[in-house]
């Protein structure tokens, strides 16, 4: 587990599957001394972002935002970056894979937390797939100018987490910390397009009591 800072934490292969294990959740939350009941959502990349009051599933979103102390938001991830942003009563978290990206789930989830009356000061961002190895098609890398790359075999690819960075600062969110490995080729991740199987990491998020 990946534990930038507090309120933040985005788990790695070691602590189980995440979206399915409730064995693992409670574990997890555990050894991070919060209830192992998580607000949740049914992600579908897009931009939708739910505002929880309580634990369980808030229905098809792909963001989570909440000023409740000690309540937990997680999403689930296997390429897509998970962010975690904090502001003084509240925190949000999102998942990001390049469709939500595309759609506004970034900025979504910074005008949610804003109108929830918090201010994101600092983000996190996780584990996700980095330019070295995310190959996408030339419709898509040309969605993201300024960020187009080029994979170690010589394919079209993008620099997701950098594209997060930037829309994060476009709307003032400034202090941002990248952590953790290319979940495709680093050390102790799921990866979907690696393995092609639903096993998920978490980025978890909340308001330390």
């Amino acid at each position: 587990m990946i534990r930038p800072a507090p309120g933040v934490a985005f788990t790695l292969a070691d602590d189980g599957d995440l979206r399915t294990d409730r064995a693992a959740v409670r574990r997890v939350s555990s050894e991070l001394g919060i209830p192992p009941g998580w607000a949740t959502v049914r992600q579908v990349h897009g931009a939708e972002v739910a505002v929880a009051r309580d634990a369980g599933d808030l229905g098809e979103a792909d963001g989570l935002v909440t000023t409740i102390e000690g309540l937990p938001l997680a999403v689930f991830t296997a390429d897509c970056a998970g962010v975690v942003l904090h502001g003084a009563g509240g925190v949000g978290v999102a998942h990001a894979g390049w469709r939500g990206v595309v759609a506004g789930i970034v900025e979504g989830l910074v005008h949610t937390m804003r109108s929830c009356g918090v201010d994101p000061e600092r983000a996190a961002i996780g584990p996700a797939i980095g330019p070295c190895c995310y190959e996408v098609g030339a419709e898509v890398r040309d969605l993201f100018p300024g960020f187009e790359a080029t994979t170690r075999t010589g394919r079209p690819s993008i620099d997701l987490r950098g594209a997060v960075v930037a829309r994060l600062g476009a709307v003032g969110v400034t202090e941002v910390e990248v952590t953790g490995p290319c979940t495709f080729d680093g050390p102790g991740t799921f990866s979907h397009r690696r393995r092609r199987d639903t096993a998920r990491m978490a980025a978890i998020g909340w308001r330390p009591i």
